[in-house]
């Protein structure tokens, strides 16, 4: 039986559904796989560090407000110094994205590798802004950098061109990949007004205090970005999209196009042009003979146009924290099966 020691860096909503799905899966890891884990570093920026090669008690974690009770080493003085010291053979890096520049958690996944570390995370800005660096320091590593759950939480999106189409050549997409524009666009059909859908949103926390993120496209720009980077191998930066968000949706627009039988989404999309991309997030009117027109609330959808398959959708139904710890948990078994 082979242990596996996992280091994270963040822990909050998705670093906990995470902690806890290894909890639920020892068995199941036991049995199928031949694996046991021990978290052997837990950082945060507001909630302490901890590190014990010996094995951290994830429960007590868990319940924790000040990690660094329960650390037997020296608290780090900083992220660096976490990776560093926590003798981990996989890190999950967790930190919230930055759209510019990916920092810091490009330089996360860096010193991760370079301590002969798996690296895994949720961010999308690494994938954009340095997925080739880091791919390459991977391979040089013999080690892994994955990052299912940048895009649509656990769906397998980039591990399905990785292992189930090998050779299919990427031609298009388009989906719904904003899960906070697709609910207040599902709230607005329903009678609400945009102030009021966002502060919904806000309430339930899919959205944050300044909204701008999501409702101006750029959430759904990088997206773009990751995906064209990764699966077309045309590297794109978000302010390379052509990009608008929904603040010019009205309640009258809305209602309008459901007496017509039209729906009102945040579309995002990507199509090769030669040797070029042409590359959109902007509002669109679909009707019900689309893919994207059932796809309401927090729900998402991809619909892929290959080479050799016309059209292929994946529809990831009310995802939550729980689903994107899946996507995670799924790159933490391949990279070390």
């Amino acid at each position: 039986m082979k242990n596996i020691k996992l280091a994270f860096l963040g822990f909050g909503n998705v670093g906990k559904a995470l902690a806890r799905l290894f909890l639920d899966k020892q068995a199941e890891l036991a049995e199928t796989f031949q694996l046991t884990v021990s978290t052997t570093g837990i950082a945060t920026a507001r909630h302490g560090m901890a590190i014990d090669p010996q094995g951290i008690d994830l429960p007590r974690a868990l319940q924790s407000d000040d990690l660094s009770r329960l650390t037997v080493q020296p608290t780090p003085q900083n992220a660096f110094d976490f990776i560093e010291r926590c003798q981990a053979d996989v890190l999950f890096e967790n930190s919230p994205v930055n759209y510019d520049t990916g920092q810091p958690a490009v330089d996360h996944l860096q010193a991760a590798l370079a301590a002969n570390m798996h690296a895994i995370t949720a961010n999308k800005g690494p994938v954009v802004h340095a997925y080739r660096d880091l791919t390459d320091l991977a391979r040089q590593k013999q080690r892994k950098f994955y990052f299912e759950s940048a895009v649509m939480d656990g769906a397998p999106i980039f591990s399905l061109f990785r292992e189930a189409l090998p050779g299919a050549r990427l031609l298009a997409f388009q989906g719904i990949l904003n899960s906070t524009t697709n609910m207040i666009l599902t709230l607005m059909e329903q009678g609400q007004s945009f102030d009021d859908a966002v502060a919904y949103c806000q309430q339930i926390g899919i959205a944050e205090t300044d909204p701008s993120g999501d409702v101006d496209g750029w959430d759904a720009a990088v997206k773009i970005a990751a995906l064209a980077t990764v699966l077309m191998d045309l590297p794109l930066k978000p302010a390379q999209v052509d990009r608008q968000g929904i603040r010019s949706i009205t309640s009258q627009m809305v209602h309008e196009a459901r007496e017509a039988g039209k729906r009102w989404k945040l579309v995002c999309s990507a199509k090769r042009a030669g040797a070029d991309l042409v590359a959109r997030v902007s509002p669109s009117l679909v009707d019900a003979s689309s893919p994207l027109f059932n796809v309401t609330g927090t729900s998402s959808v991809i619909q892929f146009e290959t080479d050799v398959l016309k059209s292929l959708s994946i529809v990831e139904a009310d995802p939550g924290p729980v689903t994107t710890a899946y996507g995670l948990f799924a790159d933490f078994l391949n990279a070390v099966k």
